[in-house]
């Protein structure tokens, strides 16, 4: 008898669960990474995974922030230097670099070379700061955390969106 009174008390104790969590507000959380030398974060459904860097095959005639594609078991994706793409300096190489795979719901086989994860934020401990007048369409915002520093908030949608990003080819 006493099994069924747990069962009874379990399934109750979900019931209560389900219940409480579609009346709380859910916290959208963000995923934090570095390049060159900046803070972003992304929104955390806009990323399909973030991976070690693969091996990528050079592209011929391509941008130069395009690396190439890489193959993540059996699918194809296009590899971009993040850093690069902004004109900046091309992200060097080392051990804390990761290629971040965008969500196939936004673009289909894409990845992004960022210099390291700095892992999972929150928006509560973030202060929105004035957008530049003259910043790209893929640019969410800028923020500042608690301790001072500036995130940059990638609105990967846009960027999926966006012809530069999407016309890789020099010719």
């Amino acid at each position: 008898m006493s099994r069924r009174t747990g069962l009874r008390e379990y399934q109750l104790s979900v019931a209560e669960r389900l219940r409480t969590a579609s009346t709380r507000t859910s916290v959208a959380s963000r995923l934090g990474f570095q390049v060159g030398g900046r803070n972003w974060f992304v929104a955390l459904h806009q990323v399909s995974e973030v991976i070690p860097v693969p091996a990528i095959a050079p592209v011929p005639l391509a941008q130069p922030w395009f690396l190439g594609v890489a193959n993540v078991r059996g699918n194809l994706y296009g590899v971009a230097d993040f850093s690069a793409f902004q004109g900046a300096e091309a992200t060097g190489g080392g051990l804390e670099r990761r290629v971040i795979l965008v969500s196939g719901r936004l673009v289909g086989g894409a990845g992004l070379l960022v210099s390291r994860m700095l892992g999972l934020r929150t928006p509560e401990g973030f202060a929105a700061q004035p957008r530049p007048g003259d910043a790209p369409e893929w640019l969410g915002g800028l923020w500042r955390d608690a301790a001072g520093a500036e995130w940059h908030e990638l609105d990967l949608p846009a960027l999926a969106k966006s012809r530069r990003f999407l016309e890789v080819g020099t010719a």
